[in-house]
């Protein structure tokens, strides 16, 4: 068996286990997402609690420790720090209530983003080259976005259910991708 055969059998290998590894995380949390939606939420709040942490301290640490920050970059990176530590205990102190804030706010800003792609897609009406599918996509993007925008929290639930079923949906086509995968190109 020459080099560069074992070397790209190797690669392939290392891309079907990539997809393998990838396609079942995703299937497993969006199984969780739609079997334990609450517990599920409160894990991933306590993940983004932790990063907080984590993160205030590596923004402590480089505004206590940098020799290369003067001094209001390292008075930035403290005060940085400490908000993100506090954010995260605060988080983990109740986290029942720290995901449901987290998800009315992902809601409402899903909704405003909403809204403004369907009045920036009415904006580039007179270059489109169809006109009666941007105004459409436009209408029913603003639409989307006003009903994200006053029903939060309803609209935060569906987004969690269609997050779980894309998870699901998407880790059984990479597992699928995983144990098809030749790397021929197509």
């Amino acid at each position: 068996m020459s080099t560069g055969t074992a070397a790209g059998k190797s690669a392939v290998n290392g891309i079907r286990t990539a997809f393998g590894v990838g396609g079942l995380i995703a299937l497993i949390v969006g199984i969780l997402i739609l079997v334990w939606p609450g517990k599920t939420a409160v894990v991933v709040t306590a993940i983004i609690a932790i990063y907080a942490i984590v993160a205030g301290l590596v923004y402590a640490g480089i505004g206590i420790f940098s020799k290369s920050l003067g001094g209001w970059g390292r008075v930035g990176n403290i005060v940085l720090g400490i908000v993100f530590i506090v954010a995260g205990i605060i988080a983990f102190m109740n986290l029942q209530t720290t995901k449901d804030w987290l998800f009315i706010f992902i809601a409402i800003l899903v909704g405003i983003m909403w809204i403004v792609e369907g009045v920036v897609s009415l904006t580039t009406l007179g270059s489109s080259s169809s006109k009666g599918w941007t105004v459409f996509y436009a209408i029913i993007s603003i639409i989307a976005g006003i009903v994200l925008l006053f029903s939060p929290i309803w609209g935060a639930l569906v987004l969690w259910w269609l997050l779980g079923i894309s998870l699901v949906v998407l880790g059984i086509i990479q597992i699928v991708r995983a144990f098809t995968f030749t790397g021929r190109a197509a």
